[in-house]
C-alpha cells in the first residue's frame, strides 16, 4: 500500500514537473514573439507623413518654381494628383504586388489591404502591418511624381494619368518586390536601404526615356527656359531635405540607433554635395547659384538613399563628393552633348545620383554600422559589388523597357503631348482653365515667349 502511494506521489511529481516545463517553454516562445512597440510605431507613422510631405508640397514646389509661370499649376497638379491616384492603386493592388509572396511579382494576398491589420508587419514585427504598408505607400507615390519633371510643360494630362498608373504597376511594384518584397535581387544580396534602385534609378531612367519619346519643348535648345521662382524652388528643396529624414530614417523600421545613424548620414551627404556643387559651379561658371546649391543638396539626398543605413558618416561625405562630380557633369555636360530635353534634370540628379549611390554602397558598406548588411570593397568584400551592379542593371533595364512599352502603347491611341497652341498658351490655362497668378489671363499667357 505504501509503495503504491509512493508511486502515485512520484507520478504526480513528474506530471507537475512536465507541466511546469511545458509552461516555461510556452512562456519563452510567447516572449520570443516581438510585441508592437509604441515608439517604433510612432516613428513609422511620423516618417510616412514626412515622405508624404516630400511629394506635396515639397516636390510640387521644387518643380513648380523651375517651370514658367504659365505652367505652375499644371506642375503642382502632377504631384498632388499622384498623391491621390497612387494611394488608391496601392491599397487596391499595388502593395500586394510589391510585398505579398510571389515570383517575379507578388500575388494578390494583400489586395484591398486584406490581412493588413494591427498585427506586426512581416518585415517589421514591432510595427503594425498597416503602418508599414502605408509608409511604403508613400514611396510608391513619390517615385512616379519624380518622373514628371522630365516632361513638364508639354505632356497631355490624360496621358500623364494613364502613364503614371501603368508605370506604377508595371515598373515600380515589380522592382520593389525584387528588392524588398522577397524577390530575387534581395535574395542575392543587393543592398538598397531606402530606395536608390527602387525609387531613384527607376524614376530617373524612366524620365530620360520619356523625355526622348515625347520630344523637346518648343524652341529648345535655342530658347532659354528660366525658372519663374527660385524662391519656391528653394522652399520645395528644403522641404524635400526635411522629409528625407523620414524617407531614410524611417527605413530603419524602428526608432533606435539605426534610424539615428541614417538620419545623420542623410544630412551629412546632402550638405557635402550641396557645398561641393556650389564650389564646382563657382569655379566653372564664376558664380555660385541658389539653383546649383539646392540641386546639389537634392542630388546628395538621392545618392545616400541606398547607403544611409550601411555606411559610416565619413563614407557619407565621400559619397556626397562623388555625387557632386557625377551629377554636375550629367546636368551640365552630358545633357547638352546628347541634346535630350529632360526639363528639370530628373535623369541627371535621380538617375545618375541613384546609380552612383547604389554602386558606392558596394564600396563603403560595413557591418560595423548594420549587422544585417554586408561589407563592401573597402572593408574586404569586393564581392558585394556584383549584386550592386546586378541591381543597377536590373533597375535600368526594367525602367527602359517598361517606359518604352507603356508610352509606345499609349501613342497607338493618342499623341503624347499637347498641341503647339496649348504649349504656347501654357498648360495651366489650356488644360486646367486656371492661372497660378492673378495677373495672368487668357490673353497674357504667351507674353515673354521668344522662339529666336
Amino acid at each position: 500500500m505504501e509503495s503504491r502511494t509512493a508511486r502515485r506521489v512520484g507520478l504526480t511529481s513528474v506530471m507537475v514537473a512536465v507541466a511546469s516545463l511545458l509552461g516555461a517553454v510556452a512562456a519563452r516562445a510567447q516572449d520570443a514573439v516581438p510585441e508592437i512597440s509604441s515608439g517604433d510605431t510612432a516613428w513609422i507613422l511620423a516618417s510616412a507623413a514626412l515622405v508624404m510631405l516630400m511629394t506635396a508640397p515639397g516636390l510640387a514646389l521644387f518643380y513648380g518654381g523651375l517651370v514658367s509661370q504659365r505652367n505652375m499649376l499644371s506642375t503642382l497638379m502632377h504631384s498632388f494628383f499622384l498623391l491621390c491616384l497612387i494611394s488608391v492603386q496601392w491599397v487596391i493592388f499595388g502593395y500586394s504586388l510589391s510585398f505579398a509572396p510571389g515570383g517575379l511579382v507578388g500575388g494578390l494576398d494583400f489586395a484591398f489591404f486584406r490581412g493588413v491589420g494591427q498585427e506586426g508587419a512581416p518585415l517589421a514585427a514591432t510595427v503594425p502591418h498597416i503602418a508599414f504598408a502605408m509608409f511604403q505607400g508613400m514611396f510608391a507615390v513619390i517615385t512616379p511624381a519624380l518622373i514628371t519633371g522630365a516632361f513638364a510643360e508639354r505632356m497631355k494630362f490624360s496621358v500623364f494619368v494613364v502613364f503614371s498608373l501603368l508605370w506604377a504597376t508595371v515598373v515600380y511594384d515589380p522592382l520593389c518586390h525584387w528588392v524588398w518584397g522577397g524577390g530575387w535581387l534581395g535574395a542575392m544580396g543587393t543592398l538598397d536601404f531606402a530606395g536608390g534602385t527602387v525609387v531613384h534609378i527607376s524614376s530617373g531612367v524612366s524620365a530620360l526615356v520619356a523625355a526622348i519619346m515625347i520630344g523637346r519643348r518648343l524652341g529648345y535648345p535655342r530658347r532659354r527656359f528660366l525658372p519663374h521662382s527660385l524662391t519656391l524652388t528653394l522652399v520645395g528643396g528644403s522641404l524635400l531635405w526635411f522629409g528625407w529624414f523620414g524617407f531614410n530614417g524611417g527605413s530603419a523600421l524602428a526608432s533606435g540607433g539605426l534610424a539615428a545613424h541614417a538620419f545623420v548620414t542623410t544630412h551629412t551627404c546632402a550638405a557635402t554635395t550641396g557645398l561641393a556643387w556650389a564650389l564646382i559651379e563657382w569655379w566653372h561658371r564664376k558664380k555660385p547659384t541658389v539653383l546649383g546649391a539646392v540641386t546639389g543638396a537634392v542630388a546628395g539626398l538621392v545618392a545616400i538613399t541606398p547607403a544611409a543605413g550601411f555606411v559610416t558618416v565619413p563614407a557619407a561625405m565621400a559619397i556626397g563628393l562623388g555625387c557632386a562630380v557625377v551629377c554636375y557633369l550629367g546636368v551640365n555636360t552630358l545633357k547638352p552633348r546628347l541634346g535630350y530635353d529632360d526639363s528639370l534634370d530628373v535623369f541627371g540628379v535621380h538617375g545618375l545620383g541613384g546609380t552612383w549611390g547604389a554602386l558606392a554602397t558596394g564600396l563603403f558598406a560595413t557591418t560595423s554600422v548594420n549587422a544585417a548588411g554586408a561589407d563592401g570593397l573597402f572593408y574586404g568584400n569586393p564581392g558585394q559589388l556584383w549584386p550592386q551592379l546586378v541591381g543597377v542593371v536590373a533597375g535600368w533595364g526594367l525602367a527602359i523597357v517598361g517606359t518604352v512599352v507603356i508610352l509606345g502603347g499609349i501613342r497607338l491611341f493618342t499623341s503624347l503631348r499637347v498641341t503647339e497652341e496649348e504649349e504656347v498658351t501654357g498648360l495651366d490655362l489650356s488644360l486646367h482653365g486656371e492661372s497660378a497668378y492673378s495677373t495672368l489671363g487668357s490673353g497674357v499667357g504667351t507674353e515673354g515667349i521668344r522662339m529666336d
